[in-house]
């Protein structure tokens, strides 16, 4: 299944043995600690293969925040479109790049709303493709660069449903987006800064007027694509 040009594709993971060895040492030696201090992080690989590696390999799902000193997280009501996103919950994801970006944004200091996602699609023949990503923000916000030190939250999967797949044509589109009804005490915390964020200088603008407008006339329409060149990434 090709990807229209606006969405990201993960960028190549590194494979070879030695690296998984040290992200598997790591990730042991975090769990074992705890979350009361953050992983001491000194490998060369970045931290975002580290974090997609820790997704796929153990019951962990993960959770971007600009809080470092979250000591269990507690369901919420968010403001969404989707229906399972409406809920009240906890929210994170299966993926190892998708939280850095909620992670890496201020949104404290500058009002912004979000529009992104991580799927993966998974044809009726042929193998599965890569994560592929789309990432805006309010363009007011984006001309102010919002960005700022963070933590990605390591979390037990147990409690998680993960949302159902989406449909198109003979593909199914995988969200990496779970849920979980009842209050969550994470495992391990990583802490990053922007520069961590692989497409930082890949977020979009959008109008947030516009924005809403395209989402009340075309619900199932996401992402709403807006072509705001004019602004910096």
């Amino acid at each position: 299944m090709e990807f229209p040009a606006y969405w990201l594709r993960r960028p190549e993971l590194l494979t070879d043995p030695q690296t998984l060895a040290a992200f598997d040492r790591l990730l042991d030696q975090a769990l074992a600690h705890g979350p009361e201090r953050p992983i001491g992080y000194r490998l060369d690989a970045p931290k975002w293969q580290f974090l997609c590696h820790a997704a796929e390999r153990a019951n962990l799902v993960l959770h971007g925040s600009g809080d470092p000193g979250i000591e269990q997280f507690e369901p919420r009501q968010p403001a969404d479109s989707l229906e399972f996103s409406n809920r009240r919950a906890v929210f994170a994801a299966t993926d190892g790049i998708w939280p850095i970006y909620y992670a890496v944004l201020d949104r404290e200091r500058y009002p912004m709303m979000l529009c992104n996602a991580c799927v993966r699609a998974f044809p009726a023949t042929g193998e599965r493709s890569d994560p592929h990503y789309f990432f805006s923000i309010s363009d007011t916000a984006l001309t102010q660069r919002p960005w700022r030190s963070g933590v990605v939250y390591l979390l037990p999967a147990d409690s998680f449903e993960a949302q159902p797949p989406l449909m198109a044509g003979d593909a199914r589109i995988q969200v990496a987006q779970a849920a979980s009804p009842i209050a969550v005490t994470p495992v391990a915390k990583l802490m990053v800064d922007p520069s961590d964020f692989p497409f930082l200088k890949q977020i979009r603008g959008h109008d947030d007027e516009q924005l809403q407008v395209r989402i009340a006339a075309d619900p199932a329409g996401f992402p709403w694509v807006e072509d705001r060149a004019d602004l910096p990434g």
